[in-house]
């Protein structure tokens, strides 16, 4: 067996941990949150892949909106018909949800406060250990639908969602070296 990948989560362990949270989104902004800003730097400077946006104004109904309404979630370009960016992005999805060496679980997610991660046809809300089917893709009895649209689907980015405090930059990541690196 590998070693393990090192966890950035790990050199913050003697700070307190964030919590795990999710913050349903309800209305559009005009510009992107810190965060997101934050954590799109930091994919540019440590990961495969592009940034496809923060921003869109998506309404689903009264008070209910797309993260990217509130300019809390980055679509972050890796397809999943390519074998290096189908690597890269699993790579970049288990590390937010690996626990730390001390084994507190979505110990990265947590300290950025990712709330979301959605690709290829499955997502993570903030519970569970491993993405589970995307609703958008399964039919009601879980068989996946033949006919998706590629990006609706999640397969050519991942989508990493920020809960508020992610969102304003105040997490232990965020506000320590490590976010800035």
């Amino acid at each position: 067996m590998g070693a393990r990948a090192p966890n950035p989560a790990d050199a913050l362990l003697a700070k307190p941990l964030d919590p795990l949270t999710y913050d349903a989104a309800t209305h559009c902004v005009k510009h992107p949150s810190r965060g997101a800003r934050l954590l799109q730097a930091w994919l540019e400077r440590h990961w495969r892949g592009s940034s496809w946006g923060i921003l869109r104004c998506e309404l689903w109904g009264r008070h209910s909106a797309s993260l990217h309404a509130e300019g809390r979630a980055l679509d972050w370009h890796l397809d999943a018909s390519k074998a290096a960016d189908r690597a890269s992005a699993q790579r970049l999805i288990a590390l937010p949800l690996a626990p730390d060496t001390d084994g507190n679980p979505f110990a990265l997610a947590r300290r950025m406060g990712v709330q979301e991660v959605i690709w290829h046809s499955h997502a993570w809300f903030g519970g569970g250990d491993t993405l589970q089917p995307y609703t958008y893709c399964y039919d009601r009895p879980g068989k996946r639908k033949r006919h998706l649209d590629p990006t609706q689907a999640h397969m050519n980015h991942v989508r990493i969602g920020l809960n508020h405090r992610g969102a304003a930059g105040r997490t232990s990541f965020w506000t320590s070296a490590l976010g800035r690196r």
